[in-house]
């Protein structure tokens, strides 16, 4: 998939752990573990818009596009 989702990059970087994140955007430990790992189909823009207020990112920092070889 050319699309890289860098959540545990962010999480680190503001030694975040995702249990606290889950807790603050509300959402499960578990939807955010599989957007974490690259296997969610989507993201919902309020999620999106969540995820970058409580971690003080732009959503260019959580979601990178990588061209397929």
């Amino acid at each position: 998939m050319p699309i890289i989702v860098n959540l545990d990059v962010m999480l680190a970087r503001r030694k975040m752990k995702s249990v606290q994140l889950a807790k603050r955007i509300g959402i499960t430990e578990q939807n955010l573990s599989i957007l974490k790992t690259g296997k969610a189909k989507a993201i919902r823009l309020s999620t999106l818009d969540a995820i970058c207020e409580h971690l003080s990112c732009q959503p260019g920092d959580i979601l990178e596009f990588k061209a397929s070889e």
